[in-house]
């Protein structure tokens, strides 16, 4: 028998073994920092254990998020940026995780598998872009070669594209991470996070896969921290403090609501080349709000984040006795929260703690955890979604 070449017996000593730990690495359209996520895993499937053992947000400096957004979210785009972004981000995403490992006392080595989502610089899906010939598709930089040579470490990476080959949108990739450490027989449940946009999972109480529904919804954070930036300086609204101050605009609520999106059957995705500045300034521009205060736009956007969750809910999720909690900047967000509260009043509340599950940690242990399918697991099939294993290996040497 030929032996396995070094990396190949490597990857196959990991895969048997029984606990694995791993890192998982989560940047969103937020550009806030790296979430990085060091995690034991045993098991697969539906039998999968896991435990956080450290997790840090390792902020972006001011620089980095302005060469990111120069390519983020545009129809064009520098090539050449493009290209260099790709191989730095690799780099600089493997510099973030030794510099956890060396705050955290661990040796590279005892790290058996790095999971990274990458950047999203494009999402586009065939409702999005309507262009004839062209499938769905997204983009993620962040080479992982270049993670797995700088850290020495074993990485998965590219996950979406497998999941748009297999007939979906690449996102939102919750679902599978959702119905494997969320659900519960007995409960309805929806697992909402909101981040730069707006994700759900529902998960009902029979257990039934066919029921199991994982969706964008709407804007989550960023038209918010995208004003925020271009109006007070600020990456996003501590605490509500602006939206506070305000009030909201009923007037260009409606219109910021009135776009086909909302109306489309799910599942769905979206992102930031929707949901952008012009999206904001158009809706004012119909609505005749041009002229309103700035806080007010803030509180009305934050009232839009809110209303397009709880209107989608109400519309689509017929259970009884509903459980959401909440993930990800916007669960930290009091006036969305309060908003959300409001609006399903008959239904419970919380954050992710209640399920033992870090809220601000979530995006990026749901990463790790597709690692770990990706080495040991089989393809789950949950009601119509693909059933397939993601990720692309990337060896240190």
């Amino acid at each position: 028998m030929v032996p396995l070449n070094q990396n190949l017996q490597k990857l196959f000593n990991i895969a048997q073994k029984t606990t694995k730990t791993g890192i998982g690495l989560m940047s969103g359209t937020s550009l806030d920092g790296l979430d990085i996520a060091l995690c034991s895993f045993t098991g697969n499937g539906l039998q999968t254990r896991f435990k956080l053992l450290r997790f840090i947000t390792i902020p972006y400096p001011q620089s980095f998020k302005e060469e990111v957004q120069q390519v983020f979210a545009r129809r064009t785009a520098d090539l050449e940026q493009v290209t260099l972004l790709n191989a730095f981000i690799g780099n600089y995403h493997g510099e973030l995780v030794l510099k956890a490992l060396l705050d955290w006392g661990m040796d590279a080595a005892a790290i058996d598998f790095i999971a990274s989502h990458g950047q999203t610089i494009y999402h586009a899906p065939k409702r999005l872009h309507q262009r004839a010939g062209y499938p769905n598709a997204t983009m993620q930089i962040g080479d992982g070669d270049h993670l797995a040579v700088k850290t020495k470490i074993l990485t998965i990476s590219d996950f979406r594209q497998k999941h748009i080959v297999a007939g979906g949108e690449g996102a939102p990739l919750a679902l599978y991470g959702d119905v494997l450490l969320g659900s519960k027989a007995g409960e309805n449940r929806i697992l909402l996070n909101i981040g730069g946009i707006a994700n759900l999972t529902y998960l009902p109480a029979d257990g039934d896969s066919a029921k199991v529904l994982c969706t964008d919804v709407g804007p989550g954070n960023t038209l918010i921290d995208a004003v925020c930036r271009k109006y007070f300086n600020m990456d996003y609204d501590r605490d509500s403090a602006i939206a506070n101050r305000g009030e909201v605009n009923e007037i260009l609520l409606a219109a910021l609501l009135d776009h086909p999106f909302f109306a489309e059957r799910a599942p769905k995705t979206t992102g930031p080349e929707l949901f952008s500045m012009d999206y904001v300034l158009q809706a004012q521009a119909r609505s005749g709000t041009v002229d309103i205060a700035k806080e007010d736009l803030i509180s009305t956007l934050s009232a839009f984040t809110a209303t397009a969750i709880s209107n989608f809910i109400t519309a689509n999720i017929k259970a009884e006795g509903l459980n959401v909690f909440l993930s990800g900047g916007g669960a930290r967000n009091p006036f969305v929260v309060a908003r959300l509260k409001q609006a399903l009043a008959n239904t419970r509340i919380a954050d992710t703690n209640s399920l033992g599950i870090d809220p601000d940690a979530k995006e990026a242990i749901l990463f790790a955890l597709l690692g770990n399918e990706a080495l040991c697991g089989e393809p789950i099939a949950i009601g119509n979604n693909p059933a397939v294993l993601m990720g692309k290996f990337s060896f240190p040497l």
